[in-house]
C-alpha cells in the first residue's frame, strides 16, 4: 500500500486533472507514480512530463533511454520503474534478454549501448568527480557532448521517479519485471 496519498482521479484539481487527461489520452491510464506525484505537487508533475518529452526529442534514442531507465532503476532498486521500463523497454524494441543484460549492466552485441549504460552506472553508483576513463569510454563508444549531457538529464529524471517510488512504496500497475 503506498505512503502518501492520492486523490481519485476523476476528482482531481484543475492543476492535477489536465495532466491526468493528457496522461491517460497518451498511454490509456495515469499510472500511480503520476497520479500520486501529481496528487501533491501538480508542478513537479508537469516538470517530469516535460522532461521526459524534451528528452524523446533529444539525440539519444528510445532504446538508449530505456537502456538508461533500465540501468538506474536496478541499481536503485526500483520494482515500480523495474516493471514499468521493462514494458516500454520491450515497445521500444528490446527483448527479454535483452533488458535482463541491461539490468544486469551491460548489452551483448552492442557496444555503444553498453558504454552507455555502464557511463550511467558509474554515475549513480560513484561519488565525487566522476573518473575520466568513464567520459573517454562513453566518447570513443561514439557520443557527442550533447549526448552525454542529454543521458545526465534522463539519469536524473529516472533517479527522480525510482526515489519517488522507493519512499512511497507505490502500487505497482505493470506487469512485474521478471
Amino acid at each position: 500500500m503506498s505512503r502518501l496519498s492520492t486523490i481519485n482521479i476523476a476528482e482531481a484539481p484543475e492543476a492535477s486533472a489536465q495532466l491526468f487527461a493528457n496522461i491517460k489520452k497518451a498511454v490509456g491510464k495515469v499510472p500511480n507514480a503520476y497520479a500520486a506525484i501529481g496528487t501533491h505537487a501538480p508542478q513537479v508533475l508537469a516538470n517530469l512530463l516535460q522532461t521526459n518529452a524534451l528528452l524523446k526529442q533529444g539525440e539519444l534514442s528510445s532504446l538508449e533511454l530505456e537502456a538508461i531507465n533500465l540501468a538506474v532503476s536496478e541499481a536503485s532498486q526500483c520494482d515500480y520503474c523495474l516493471a514499468a521500463h521493462s514494458m516500454t523497454g520491450k515497445m521500444a524494441g528490446y527483448t527479454s534478454e535483452q533488458i535482463h543484460q541491461i539490468r544486469n549492466g551491460g548489452l551483448e552485441g552492442n557496444t555503444k549501448v553498453d558504454a552507455l549504460i555502464k557511463f550511467a552506472l558509474t554515475l549513480v553508483t560513484t561519488r565525487g568527480t566522476l573518473p575520466e576513463s568513464a567520459v573517454t569510454s562513453v566518447k570513443d563508444a561514439g557520443y557527442s557532448d550533447r549526448q552525454i549531457v542529454e543521458a545526465i538529464q534522463a539519469i536524473s529524471a529516472i533517479l527522480f521517479t525510482n526515489m519517488f517510488n522507493r519512499v512511497n512504496d507505490t502500487v505497482v500497475d505493470f506487469p512485474k519485471a521478471a
